[in-house]
């Protein structure tokens, strides 16, 4: 009898634990609004609690056609180069037959200034019309002059690529990077695992995201680029929290596209041989309005609704349940300690390091 008063007296004295235990979540008030709500998860909710909003851009994204990448535009910067076929030419230096002016910037009205041609209009041209031009005007002060013009990277018709990408840096728009995974492909490619990478696209004020593998497997996604466009390719940034009786105690980065209870659990060790109570895994989440309410069977919803999805990994279909069960972003996932646990040290404070038998041993005099 004393041994259990004690026991009793030390259980109720908060003895140190790794959080609530299964008994104190499961008696939330299970009323929706501002308390949080319990819910056993089967078939049906595991199925309706794991609608993921889909990555992908917007149909203005998507709309947007081709451009005319050719088309020279004011800040563009060209390369050009010409040729002559005499021993002293106009631009040429003795003993050479080619001259480079490189860096040649479009100004803010679409002039270009060549030596011996003038101010040439590059704006609304294409490099081969230009040269053309270009070429036209040294006709009649060298024979037969050869023209080249090239666009490089410059104030015009560029985009900007960041991230974790092969080569970071401003790449023109030219007639085969005319579309984003073209454009990653001139920036040397992606070079983190593809299974996390995420293709950020900023346009003005609209910002659209996709997987590395949609923009791939499905060609809408693959958008037409435009200048000033902002690609940043970056690891995927969403995570979830372990805490209780699992193998690790942290703050995980996901590492799928798609992440089930199962899974992350696995992450973190699994469950803790010595302390997990397999009945009382949680996950506590912010769940938007219309995931409440095709959870709860409502339609009156209107805020975020805190919702606890218990897992019982016991059950029959408790695995399974859990496997299909999807891990969101800045979810909680919990697992209570086994009932047993707190018993044990309560025993050990009441004897010390006797172990829980020797104690009732040792109090009875048996």
């Amino acid at each position: 009898m004393t041994l259990v008063v004690a026991v009793a007296s030390l259980a109720g004295c908060g003895l140190p634990r790794s959080g609530p235990t299964r008994g104190e979540l499961l008696e939330t008030d299970a009323t929706p609004g501002d308390n949080a709500v319990v819910v056993p998860v089967d078939r049906r909710i595991a199925r309706a609690a794991s609608m993921t909003p889909a990555l992908g851009f917007s149909k203005d994204f998507q709309s947007a056609g081709i451009v005319g990448s050719d088309d020279i535009r004011p800040g563009d910067v060209l390369g050009l180069s010409v040729w002559e076929n005499v021993d002293n030419g106009l631009l040429v230096s003795q003993g050479m037959n080619s001259t480079a002016l490189t860096e040649v910037q479009v100004d803010g009205d679409g002039f270009i200034f060549v030596p011996y041609a003038g101010r040439v209009r590059a704006a609304g041209n294409t490099p081969e019309a230009l040269r053309q031009l270009i070429t036209g005007k040294l006709d009649p002060q060298t024979p037969d002059p050869q023209v080249t013009v090239s666009r490089i990277a410059g104030d015009g018709a560029t985009v900007t690529v960041l991230g974790k990408i092969g080569g970071q840096g401003v790449y023109p728009l030219e007639r085969p990077t005319r579309t984003l995974s073209a454009m990653l492909a001139k920036a040397g490619g992606v070079v983190i695992e593809p299974e996390v990478a995420q293709v950020v696209v900023t346009r003005g004020g609209q910002t659209g995201r996709v997987w590395l593998k949609d923009l791939y497997s499905n060609p809408r996604m693959d958008i037409a680029l435009r200048p000033g466009d902002v690609i940043l390719v970056e690891k995927d940034q969403r995570s979830f929290t372990a805490i209780g009786a699992t193998g690790a105690q942290s703050r995980v980065q996901f590492e799928t596209q798609s992440l089930s209870a199962v899974e992350a659990l696995a992450q973190v060790g699994g469950l803790s041989t010595n302390f997990a109570d397999a009945t009382g895994v949680f996950v506590l989440r912010d769940e938007t309005p219309a995931v409440a309410n095709a959870v709860l069977g409502r339609a009156d919803i209107a805020e975020p609704q805190r919702i606890i999805y218990v897992l019982d990994l016991t059950k029959p279909n408790g695995l399974f349940n859990a496997r299909d069960f999807m891990i969101r972003d800045d979810d909680t996932v919990y697992v209570t300690e086994a009932p047993y646990v707190q018993w044990t040290k309560t025993f050990a404070a009441v004897n010390g390091s006797l172990s829980p038998v020797n104690s009732i041993a040792s109090l009875t005099g048996n």
